[in-house]
């Protein structure tokens, strides 16, 4: 039903399609080497895991400016007809005017920071999108978690491509097909520096968490990063 390919970058192409899309690259500019990448060749789905999307030292820098300089907030969620804090806690950047409600959660964007803009060109320009949201998450301890969903409110537009990137503590991300519950999971680590990008009918027939663990573990940050569409 799937397997790990890794997929054949094409370096020339890759940069060639970066400056015609982004302006980006001289002749005078360093060439970067491109990050490895692998497709996960599940049905129904257009997903790919760069599993050092950032190297170490950076990953090590976006957390710390992330931790300290994002403003978190405690959202909370109706169950079961009580208010309960969401597993988690959150914060919403983007260009003005790019609001986004989920799980009955309305967010306006606080203006993007240096730091987010750092990651989302390098994201940008990977994904071949310019994405104008993102909506950050710490987890801070194994019980923090993501229960399963799919990213497909409105404002996202059909088949939205979402780039989830993560640091800190290496985390689970799974992946449920929606139109056969028997077809076994497929499961993910979400390591320090790793980019996740899902686009085409993902959103429409896949589910997925960041499941709570038992065992100790460190802070995690994701940033996914989105198109709020315009109507």
């Amino acid at each position: 039903m799937w397997r790990f390919a890794s997929a054949k970058n094409n370096r020339r192409m890759r940069q060639a399609e970066h400056q015609l899309d982004f302006g980006l690259g001289t002749n005078n500019d360093p060439v970067e080497m491109m990050p490895t990448h692998e497709r996960l060749e599940m049905t129904d789905a257009d997903v790919t895991i760069f599993r050092v999307f950032f190297n170490h030292a950076e990953s090590d820098r976006f957390f710390s400016s992330l931790l300290n300089q994002t403003r978190w907030r405690q959202d909370k969620i109706r169950m079961y007809g009580k208010q309960i804090n969401l597993p988690r806690l959150t914060a919403w950047y983007g260009d003005p005017g790019k609001s986004y409600t989920y799980s009955g959660i309305s967010m306006d964007p606080d203006p993007w920071t240096e730091t987010l803009l750092e990651i989302k060109s390098r994201v940008d320009r990977e994904a071949q999108i310019r994405f104008n949201s993102v909506l950050l998450s710490l987890y801070r301890n194994g019980n923090d978690s993501l229960s399963w969903h799919q990213d497909d409110e409105p404002e996202l537009g059909e088949d939205p491509v979402i780039a989830s990137v993560s640091f800190g503590a290496t985390r689970l991300f799974q992946f449920r097909y929606k139109p056969n519950k028997n077809l076994p999971k497929v499961t993910v680590d979400l390591t320090h520096g790793s980019l996740l990008i899902m686009k085409g009918p993902t959103q429409r027939f896949w589910m997925h968490q960041v499941p709570k663990t038992s065992r100790p573990v460190d802070p995690r940050i994701n940033l996914t990063f989105r198109v709020i569409q315009d109507y």
